[in-house]
């Protein structure tokens, strides 16, 4: 294997122990309402500011999957967390009650495939018996943070998408039992040339292209060997990109693709343009739908793979582009 192709991990000793989703009005609104653990009806659930919401957003997808598991937080080795905000403060002030060893990430929207992928190298390794890896990301806090704020009133475009107010949560051991972590890929950064903030599918697309191609060269697995392949937030724009990129390659993915940003809200009826996007957006769709299905043997074989756009106001107004990022999660029932 050269260099430049990366590598695929193989775990053989991790499990999704415990998994829960809690999630705005707007999100279980939508075509999957009532599969999550918890619905928080106000978006700024009793606090003062968003940003304090979503870090209690954090602080409540944990505690499902603590409870879930009869753990206390003594018992959980590390956290992997990571959200959209500046120096990830919806997870280190959602968390810091729990006292857990805390290890801050960040990969934007790949947040919660990046912390899977950490958890269940650490737990398959040996280093630790129980890691949790959650993530979030709040609406409000996003457009105040990366865009504009809300009382701005700007007019949103085609290509935008609406951050999902959400967080999802998982506890990574070796249980024996499915959800099994099979194997992950880890992404490399890719630059399509896009400056465009309200565009983050096109950004995000190429990057998904190659860790997925990367992966399933590795796994020597094809498309159809997949009972699903499910990208995180690529909304209608990128995902109409990802399936031109393979088709490209002679590669049909359409009907074995779905996107998290495509299924969380209903587009035609929830005015969220090409879909919905946000760490918290595939953490929500896989901890509250997919993980059910893959647990129950429903699903044996998917191919789970978060997207980011890396991007930075700052960036942006220099002149700069958003590069992607996308990591590959391997999850079986068997």
């Amino acid at each position: 294997m050269d260099y430049c192709s990366g590598k695929t991990f193989k775990y053989a000793h991790a499990s999704v122990e415990s998994f829960a989703a809690v999630v705005g009005k707007a999100e279980n609104e939508g075509p999957y309402g009532g599969e999550f653990d918890e619905v928080i009806e106000d978006n700024k659930g009793g606090c003062d500011t968003w940003e304090q919401a979503e870090a209690m957003f954090q602080r409540k997808a944990v505690g499902h999957v603590l409870k879930k598991s009869e753990l206390t937080p003594d018992k959980i080795d590390l956290v992997f967390a990571g959200d959209l905000l500046n120096q990830c403060v919806s997870s280190s002030y959602g968390l810091k009650e729990y006292y857990m060893p805390f290890l801050g990430i960040y990969g934007a929207c790949s947040t919660f495939a990046e912390g899977l992928l950490l958890a269940g190298a650490m737990v398959n390794a040996g280093y630790a018996e129980r890691c949790i890896a959650v993530t979030s990301s709040h609406f409000s806090s996003a457009e105040r943070q990366f865009r504009f704020p809300l009382n701005y009133g700007g007019v949103r475009p085609p290509t935008s998408q609406w951050t999902a107010t959400a967080s999802g949560a998982v506890l990574v051991s070796d249980t024996g039992r499915p959800p099994f972590i099979r194997a992950a890929t880890v992404g490399k950064i890719e630059d399509m040339g896009i400056n465009d903030l309200n565009n983050m599918g096109a950004a995000m697309a190429g990057a998904a292209y190659d860790t997925l191609s990367r992966h399933m060269k590795h796994m020597e697995a094809e498309p159809q060997d997949y009972d699903l392949i499910v990208t995180g937030d690529l909304g209608l724009v990128g995902s109409q990109l990802l399936c031109d990129l393979f088709g490209r390659d002679g590669v049909d993915i359409e009907k074995l693709h779905k996107d998290c940003g495509l299924m969380l809200f209903d587009r035609s009826t929830q005015d969220v343009h090409s879909g919905g996007s946000g760490c918290g957006c595939s953490a929500s769709v896989m901890c509250g739908h997919f993980l059910k299905r893959i647990e129950s043997g429903e699903l044996k074989r998917v191919l789970f793979c978060a997207t980011g756009a890396l991007m930075s106001t700052t960036m942006i107004q220099q002149g700069g582009t958003i590069p992607g990022i996308a990591h590959a999660v391997e999850l079986t029932s068997y």
